[in-house]
């Protein structure tokens, strides 16, 4: 499938435009952080991640709410995407547990991302908003706006970021170190 071919998958369940701006510049982000990675010896597949990116948040053809990854791997099964699923599904934050995830009415089931390219995509996502790429710390901020800076997914989303930073290695832009992150406003 080319990008062309997702695009009007996107369109024709009912994607918004700006949703379908914002698949793309993190199908971008995620093949940039791909290329870091591997440069650093790991395998990743890359037409995954491609495809992963620009399904992630088909969902929000029908929700902009906590379910629309839900929506989304259930959009993508319909359409015999399985595989493309969990990137829907496992992309929210950093992950959410069982328990958080039954208490915000979803199905109660892990949403972590698991493989490499899950990972990759997941935090693409995070340097994405709207259409822009935004750094790391911008996000962070977002996330401590909306659910506190003491909430567990603040450190799930800390933790991400370590990995990816870990992944990356040297290449990685410098931000500021995870423990003034962490105890930023």
């Amino acid at each position: 499938m080319d990008v062309d071919e997702a695009i009007r998958i996107l369109r024709s369940v009912g994607c918004p435009e700006d949703v379908i701006e914002h698949c793309l510049t993190v199908r971008n982000v995620a093949l940039e952080l791909a290329d870091k990675i591997e440069k650093n010896g790991y395998s990743i597949d890359k037409k995954l991640v491609e495809l992963g990116a620009l399904f992630h948040d088909i969902g929000r053809a029908i929700t902009h709410g906590i379910s629309h990854g839900v929506v989304g791997g259930r959009i993508l099964r319909d359409l015999d995407l399985d595989r493309l699923a969990p990137f829907a599904e496992n992309h929210i934050g950093g992950g959410i547990p069982a328990e958080e995830a039954a208490n915000l009415g979803l199905p109660p089931k892990d949403y972590f991302p698991n493989t490499i390219e899950e990972k990759i995509v997941a935090y693409a996502d995070k340097l994405v908003e709207g259409g822009r790429v935004v750094n790391f710390e911008r996000s962070l901020e977002e996330f401590k706006k909306e659910l506190g800076k003491d909430h567990p997914a603040i450190e799930r989303l800390l933790k991400l970021h370590r990995e990816m930073k870990n992944l990356i290695g040297k290449s990685y832009p410098e931000p500021a170190s995870d423990e003034a992150l962490r105890e930023s406003p």
